[in-house]
This record gives structure tokens, C-alpha cells and sequence, in this order.
């Protein structure tokens, strides 16, 4: 009797285990469902349904670039050696639960190896960046000469909301290449994650929320790039659209001409994968990621100069 007992508690363990994950849309800090109701399947390589994901709408975009305003100045504000405490605690997260990411990963199709190398990259580049928030003004600031008896300071500045769309693949590492330079600059931002490989991208959400990044500061939205590029590039409160030139040719085109309303800056950075790799599965191309990744110019394409004038006490 007691052998049947432990086998149905087993049965029922594994049952629950199996129960697929519906993950929501991360904004203003809260999970919320999408205002359509609606939601996709991810299946894993083997064709088996792992989780569902929620298509989101104009609606959904219109609540999480809200969020993002509201949420900025306070953002802004805060001293750079605090933002990169916090950019920094947001590696501390990841780093304790890699295991839960490789999980999803190897599902989608990573091998193990893929798997653990891009999330060791995803560590060491938040790190990095989180280095640099109280180093921009030191490093690209200047005093300017001038012919009068004036101090002439130029400093860079956040610029506003910012509006992420993410690369397919590698999903996690290409947003966090996206998001961190906007998280230095001091922006907030929205989120466009990956269609084809969302687990990680949404996954990333709930280490975000146990972290201490405010509410607002990071919205993530999940959907076809179809239904949500449009809305987020003629919203009239995005001040600034990043993705990658590995984003099919008609959405940015769709975006440059679209964001002309509000003369939004539209960035397309260079592929974060080498073009052959486009088309496949991430394996071998992490390496060349991180590195092409690392660069701190991409945070000054996102922040504006200010110039102060002084005047020179007798």
C-alpha cells in the first residue's frame, strides 16, 4: 500500500512538473497579461509544446512605453556609480540561476555547451558594462577652448525612452548588447523580444524583477515584430529605435520612415552573428558576439551632448 502511495506522489510530482509555463509581458515592473489575450506556442526541437508566449499588441506597447517615461527622470538621476551597482547586481542574479537558462536553451535547440557559453557571455558582458557608467563622462567629456573668459564643460546626457528591437538569435546576449548601453546612458527602454527564441528574453524578466533595476525602467513586450513595430516606431514618446542589421530589410526601412514623425534617432547596429550564421541555430557564434559587443561607442549613440557655459571669476 505504501509502494503505491510513493508511486502515485512520483506520478503526480512529474506531472506537475511538466505543466507548461505561460509567460507574460514584464512592464512596470509587474507580469501582465496581454490586453489581446492571446499567445503562441513554443515547442521545443523535438516538436514537444514547452510554454506559451503572449502576442502582443499596440495596447501593450502603448502601456509599456508609459511606464518607460515615467520611470526615466528617476533613472536618470541617479548617480553613475549607483547604476552600476545596479547593472552589476543584475549579473549577481543571473549568474544563480545560469541553470534555469541552459535548461531553456538546450530546449530550443542549444547544445549544452552553446548553452552555458552564451550565458557565461551574457555575465561577463553586464559586468563590463556596468564598469563603464561612471566612466563615460570622464572618458568622452571635455572642456572645450574658447576666446572668451568662459569655462565651456560638454557632457553627455540621457536622451529619454529608447525602443529595443531584438535580434532572433542569439536572443539573451543580443538584447543584453541592445539594453545595457541604453542602461549606462541612463534611458529607459522597451522591449521587443525575440519571436523565435523568447524563453530566455522573457525568462530574463523575472531576474530583473528580483533585482533591484526600479519598476519601469526595463519593459519587455512579446509578439510578432509585425504587429509591434509599427506602434513603437510612430509612437510619439520614443525618443530613440535600436536594433541590429540582422532586422529584415522592409522593417527597417518601416522604422526609418515611420519615426521621421516625431525625428526619432533610428540605430541599425552592425549583425551581432556572422551573416551565414543567420538562418541556424546558435552553436558557434558566441565568441564573436561578445566581442563585437564590447564597444562604448554604442552608449554614446544613445545619450546627447549638453554644453555649459561658465563665466571665469576675476
Amino acid at each position: 500500500m505504501a509502494k503505491e502511495q510513493s508511486s502515485d506522489l512520483t506520478s503526480h510530482s512529474n506531472s506537475m512538473n511538466s505543466i507548461p509555463k505561460t509567460y507574460k509581458n514584464y512592464i512596470n515592473g509587474e507580469f501582465s497579461r496581454t490586453e489581446s489575450g492571446r499567445y503562441y506556442s513554443v515547442k521545443a526541437q523535438d516538436g514537444k509544446h514547452i510554454a506559451n508566449v503572449g502576442l502582443s499588441t499596440k495596447k501593450d506597447i502603448r502601456n509599456a512605453v508609459r511606464a518607460a517615461r515615467k520611470a526615466h527622470e528617476f533613472w536618470a538621476n541617479k548617480t553613475a556609480y549607483n547604476r552600476g551597482q545596479i547593472i552589476y547586481r543584475i549579473a549577481e542574479i543571473l549568474c544563480g540561476r545560469r541553470e534555469q537558462f541552459t535548461t531553456e536553451m538546450i530546449l530550443l535547440g542549444y547544445s549544452r555547451e552553446a548553452a552555458e557559453n552564451e550565458i557565461q557571455a551574457c555575465i561577463e558582458l553586464i559586468v563590463y558594462y556596468a564598469g563603464w557608467t561612471d566612466k563615460i563622462a570622464q572618458v568622452f567629456g571635455s572642456v572645450n577652448p574658447v576666446a572668451s573668459k568662459h569655462f565651456n564643460f560638454s557632457r553627455q546626457e540621457p536622451i529619454g525612452v529608447v525602443g529595443i528591437i531584438c535580434p532572433e538569435t542569439p536572443s539573451l546576449l543580443g538584447m543584453l548588447g541592445l539594453l545595457l548601453p541604453n542602461m549606462v546612458a541612463g534611458n529607459s527602454q522597451v522591449i521587443i523580444a525575440s519571436k523565435r527564441y523568447p524563453l530566455p528574453v522573457c525568462t530574463f524578466a523575472e531576474v530583473l524583477a528580483t533585482s533591484d533595476v526600479p519598476p519601469g525602467i526595463v519593459n519587455i513586450v512579446t509578439g510578432s515584430k509585425a504587429d509591434l513595430i509599427p506602434p513603437i516606431s510612430k509612437h510619439m514618446d520614443v525618443n530613440v529605435l535600436v536594433g541590429d542589421t540582422s532586422l529584415d530589410a522592409d522593417f527597417r526601412i518601416m522604422c526609418e520612415l515611420e519615426s521621421a514623425s516625431n525625428m526619432k534617432r533610428v540605430f541599425f547596429w552592425e549583425s551581432f552573428i556572422p551573416l551565414n550564421e543567420l538562418n541556424s541555430t546558435p552553436n558557434e557564434t558566441i565568441a564573436f558576439c561578445l566581442n563585437s559587443l564590447k564597444d562604448p561607442y554604442y552608449i554614446l549613440y544613445v545619450q546627447e551632448v549638453k554644453t555649459t557655459w561658465h563665466p571665469v571669476s576675476e
